[in-house]
């Protein structure tokens, strides 16, 4: 039974009237808004002046006026910005500092030194690694071949600094030779 008495509200005792019950409440009620208005600061009207302090600043009702609404932000709104805003607090919160804390001229320069030694490295690299065979033949080609273009860019000089009769004669001996050559065929 008590246990029942504590989940059920207790109604009032059968030998109060209904307005006996009326009273305390009301008086409940004046009770209340009587805290209620000594805990509000009061405002000191002004002494001097012959107008009356405003209606409003009386009232307490705040039930009947009408509070406005915040507007909202179309551009905060769209699903872009909102998409955007998310990435840049998941980015804030991995690299734990704000989103860009250097300029760009920095980052720049920063990344063109980090290009710079990638470069270098990989230059590193190829100098230390092992020549293959094919390689090594292909370099001994290549050797041989800027010898002999030295060497014919070398008698071009000689050539255009011996004397004109040399070279009359030099070109009578080629003319001489591929006649022979071609009467032979």
């Amino acid at each position: 039974m008590d246990y029942m008495d504590h989940r059920m509200p207790r109604s009032p005792p059968h030998h109060t009237t209904t307005t006996e019950r009326m009273l305390k409440s009301a008086s409940a009620h004046a009770e209340l808004h009587q805290h209620h208005s000594e805990s509000l600061p009061r405002r000191a009207a002004p002494v001097s002046s012959g107008i009356p302090p405003p209606d409003y600043l009386d009232r307490d009702e705040d039930g009947e006026l009408i509070k406005p609404r915040k507007l909202v932000n179309p551009v905060k709104s769209s699903r872009s910005h909102q998409e955007l805003h998310r990435e840049l607090l998941s980015s804030c919160k991995r690299s734990g500092t704000s989103v860009e804390t250097k300029p760009e001229l920095q980052r720049v320069l920063e990344s063109r030194k980090r290009e710079q030694l990638i470069r270098q490295r990989k230059q590193e690299e190829e100098a230390h690694r092992k020549v293959s065979p094919l390689e090594a033949e292909l370099l001994k080609r290549h050797k041989k071949l800027e010898e002999l273009e030295r060497q014919q860019e070398q008698q071009q000089q000689e050539n255009l600094k011996a004397p004109e009769f040399v070279k009359v004669r030099e070109n009578l001996r080629r003319t001489s030779c591929h006649g022979k050559e071609e009467k032979e065929v």
